[in-house]
């Protein structure tokens, strides 16, 4: 691509900090680079026409973790580690509502609920039995028990006889949130240019090398908020997991209110406009939905379609309006990766799902590892 000298010296020239990746975790991360370097020129390269991986793709569940989730975690973290990774997860969501507006997030505290399959009564029983010890476990930093039981009040079908309930659960829209965190950006003087693909990058004595798809620059310092795409910059601790979605049309009268958890978190599925919103799946072909492709499969979409009709609307009609998909950053450990890979270069990462949750804090957390620019 050729550049005038207008356009190199107005958009890429003497850039001090260079994000990669237009996310919610890009995107905070820039706000608080601009609280702490008012003066600083800051751009943000997105490769795709809209932020690429997760962020404007996920169902925009406000949540911190199923009870099935959280006893899993437990077989892999002590239980210091699983309270601290739930309280990042609040604090995360704090910050969320604080930077946005609830009005602007369209935040509802609906709560949440986990299903189990008729196949899955001894799991079940093991989450039903657990529940008090979780509560307690919890109960720090809630003040008050989180999981409950309520009955099928919504008609699923071959499914046990009650959801294990979370209060504390809530759904945001995904698209009103990074609207309004782009608007944040570019009012602070933030630039943001997509259809920028990062190729590669190396450290200089004084600056970052950039090459992309269209240009090179220098900058400065560079900070990677790429998550799912991050193995694409070199960051093999970061593997992709692909998320297929589908959402129906408007149903008239829908019932279900609330974000739903099914088959350990597995699938999931709310309402919002009407309609009903599901996703998941990845567990029936781990290494297929190991992709950075962002596209759908017959075996996830078909499974998708069963279980909508079989289970969440068994005697309801319905149509398919729109399917997607989404990146998400994975990895051995839920703890995301945020540091600093060199003097000039930095990530933050592995958001395993909950980019939601604590995109906003890793961040910060991110800008707050970046040092003023010598």
């Amino acid at each position: 691509m050729s550049l005038s000298y207008w356009e190199y010296k107005s958009w890429l020239s003497a850039i001090d900090y260079t994000i990669v990746g237009s996310g919610i975790v890009g995107l905070n991360c820039a706000l608080r680079l601009r609280e702490k370097f008012p003066k600083a020129r800051i751009l943000i390269l997105e490769k795709g026409m809209l932020p690429q991986g997760a962020s404007t793709k996920n169902a925009g569940f406000a949540c911190f973790g199923s009870i099935s989730e959280i006893l899993d975690d437990l077989t892999s973290h002590s239980e210091e580690e699983v309270v601290a990774l739930v309280k990042q997860r609040i604090d995360g969501l704090a910050l969320l509502r604080d930077t946005v507006e609830d009005t602007a997030l369209g935040y509802q505290e609906l709560g949440g609920y986990e299903l189990f399959t008729e196949e899955d009564e001894v799991f079940y029983e093991d989450c039903l039995q657990n529940i008090d010890n979780i509560n307690e476990l919890l109960y720090p930093i809630f003040k008050a028990p989180v999981y409950s039981t309520k009955e099928n009040v919504f008609g699923f079908e071959h499914i046990q006889n009650h959801y294990i309930y979370n209060a504390f659960e809530g759904q945001i829209d995904t698209g009103a949130m990074m609207e309004r965190l782009l608007q944040l950006a570019i009012q602070k003087g933030i630039n943001i240019m997509n259809g920028v693909q990062v190729e590669a990058f190396e450290e200089k004595e004084n600056a970052v090398l950039i090459r992309a798809n269209k240009f090179s620059l220098e900058s400065k310092q560079l900070v990677l908020a790429t998550n799912g795409f991050a193995s694409q910059l070199g960051l093999q601790e970061v593997k992709p997991a692909r998320a297929q979605v589908l959402i129906t049309k408007p149903i008239p009268d829908l019932k279900i209110k609330g974000t739903f958890h099914l088959d350990k978190g597995y699938y999931y599925f709310r309402n919002i406009d009407n309609r009903i919103l599901f996703g998941g799946g990845r567990n029936l072909d781990f290494t297929t939905e190991e992709t950075t492709d962002l596209g759908q499969t017959a075996l996830v979409q078909n499974k998708l379609e069963e279980i909508l009709k079989e289970v969440i609307l068994p005697n309801t009609s319905f149509e398919i309006d729109r399917r997607w998909s989404g990146i998400m950053g994975v990895g051995t450990q839920k703890k995301p990766i945020v540091k600093k890979l060199s003097h000039r270069i930095h990530a933050g990462v592995r958001l395993g799902g909950m980019g939601i949750a604590i995109g906003s804090q890793v961040g910060r957390d991110l800008a707050d590892l970046v040092v003023r620019c010598d």
